[in-house]
C-alpha cells in the first residue's frame, strides 16, 4: 500500500483521518504546507483542503509540487459544502471531493478511492476475527468455517489463501450444494476417459486443479454421505483415485470448509459423518450476523457500492439520513441482503448520492403493505 501524506493545515479533522488510515493498518504521515515542499516520496498519495490548494497558488501550482515530489495521486477535500459531488482530472489522478460534513462515509469514500481492498470492515469483532485468519494462514491446518449465509464466510477463505505461502497458487472454491451427486465425485476427483456415459475426455478434477494451492468446500455440509468417506480418505492419504482409474495420484492442497449448520446436530443425526467432521475441524472460525458488527456496516456498504457502478462511474455519496436508516436496519439476510438493497438505491439515485427515500428494504416495504392494508380494512368497515 502506498503512503498517504495528509496535510494538517487548514484541514480541521487531519489528526482523525490519520487515527482511521493508522486503524486500517494503512501507514498515513501528517505533514505542514512547507514540509510537504520538501519531501521526496514516490508513489505517495496526497490528502489536502481546498484552503491549502489555494494557499500555494491553486490547482497547477499543486500538480507541479506533487509531481516534482513523487505524489501519484492526490486528492482534496472541500467540507461544508451545500452540495456532495465529484471532481477528476488527470484519469483520476486528480480528485476533488465535495461534500458537507466528515463522517464515516466519507472515511471509507477515501479508503476505497485510494485502495483496492476486496472488502472492508470496523467492528472490533471483525478486527479479532482478521486476526484469527492472518494467525491461521501461516500454517497449512485445515480450516473449518461456521455461520449464518451471507456473513463472508467465502470472503474470509479467500483472506487466508491471500495472506498463506499458497497465495500465489490456485485458490479454487466449489459449492458442493450446487452440483448434483452424480457429478460432485468426477468434479472433485477427476474421471478417466469412457469411466462413465458421457466422459468422452479425461478430466483431472478439483483436487488436481487446486495442487499445491488452497480448496474451498463450500457448503460441505450438504456433501452426500456416499462421498464424505471418499473425501475423508483423500484428506487422510492425500491421494485421489480419478473414477475409472486404479491410480493414486498424490495432491498437495490446503482444505478449508464452509458450512451454515449445526455440524454437532448434523453429526447427531446421521447426516454428517463424525470421522470427516473432526478430520475438517481442525481450526473452527465463526462468521457472525452483520447486525451483531454494526461497525461493520458502512465500510462494507461503501465496498459493494464500489463493486457495483459503473465503469468510470464515481462511488455514490451517502448521505446522514441514509447511513442511519442502514444502521438502524437489522439485516437478516445479512451482506447479500445489504448488496440487494445498495443495488436498488444506485438504480433509484441520481448516481452521485443515496438519499434515505432511495433506499427500499424487503422488511420496510412488507410492513408498509400491511400497514396500508390494515387501514383499508378500518376504513371500510368504518
Amino acid at each position: 500500500m502506498k503512503e498517504i501524506l495528509i496535510i494538517k493545515d487548514f484541514l480541521e479533522k487531519a489528526l482523525d483521518l490519520e487515527t482511521f488510515f493508522n486503524n486500517r493498518q494503512i501507514k498515513c504521515t501528517l505533514v505542514s504546507i512547507n514540509e510537504f515542499k520538501q519531501l521526496n516520496i514516490p508513489k505517495s498519495i496526497l490528502i489536502g483542503s481546498c484552503e491549502f490548494e489555494k494557499n500555494i497558488n491553486g490547482k497547477n501550482d499543486l500538480l507541479k509540487i506533487s509531481k516534482n515530489i513523487g505524489c501519484s495521486k492526490i486528492i482534496i477535500l472541500s467540507p461544508n459544502s451545500q452540495e456532495y459531488k465529484v471532481e477528476t482530472d488527470l484519469g483520476g489522478a486528480y480528485t476533488k471531493l465535495f461534500f458537507r460534513k466528515f463522517d464515516e462515509s466519507i472515511n471509507e469514500l477515501l479508503l476505497n478511492n485510494i485502495s483496492d481492498q476486496k472488502f472492508s470492515f470496523a467492528d472490533p469483532k471483525t478486527h479479532d476475527l482478521i486476526n484469527l485468519a492472518k494467525r491461521v494462514a501461516d500454517t497449512d491446518v485445515t480450516v473449518f468455517i461456521h455461520g449464518p449465509t451471507g456473513t463472508g464466510k467465502e470472503v474470509i477463505s479467500n483472506f487466508i489463501h491471500k495472506e498463506s505461502k499458497r497465495k500465489d497458487k490456485p485458490f479454487i472454491a466449489v459449492n458442493c450444494a450446487a452440483i448434483p451427486e452424480n457429478m460432485l465425485e468426477a468434479m472433485l476427483f477427476g474421471h478417466e476417459k469412457g469411466a462413465f456415459t458421457g466422459a468422452s475426455t479425461a478430466n483431472k478434477g478439483i483436487f488436481r486443479a487446486a495442487d499445491t494451492g488452497t480448496l474451498l468446500l463450500d457448503e460441505i455440509s450438504e456433501m452426500p454421505l456416499s462421498l464424505q468417506a471418499k473425501l475423508l480418505r483423500v484428506l487422510q492419504e492425500k491421494k485421489v483415485t480419478p473414477i475409472g482409474s486404479h491410480r493414486d495420484i498424490p495432491v498437495d492442497v490446503r482444505v478449508i470448509a464452509t458450512t451454515n449448520r449445526n455440524m454437532i446436530e448434523e453429526v447427531k443425526s446421521k447426516k454428517f459423518r463424525e470421522d470427516l467432521f473432526y478430520r475438517l475441524n481442525v481450526f473452527p472460525i465463526e462468521t457472525t450476523n452483520l447486525f451483531e458488527r454494526p461497525g461493520d456496516i458502512i465500510p462494507i456498504s461503501i465496498t459493494l457500492l464500489k463493486r457495483h457502478v459503473e465503469n468510470g462511474q464515481q462511488i455514490p455519496f451517502l448521505t446522514t439520513e441514509t447511513q442511519e436508516i442502514i444502521r438502524s436496519y437489522s439485516w437478516p439476510g445479512n451482506v447479500r441482503e445489504l448488496e440487494n438493497v445498495l443495488q436498488r438505491a444506485i438504480v433509484l439515485s441520481d448516481k452521485s448520492v443515496i438519499k434515505k427515500n432511495d433506499i427500499m428494504i424487503d422488511d420496510m416495504l412488507h410492513n408498509n403493505v400491511l400497514k396500508n392494508d390494515n387501514l383499508f380494512q378500518e376504513t371500510a368497515q368504518g
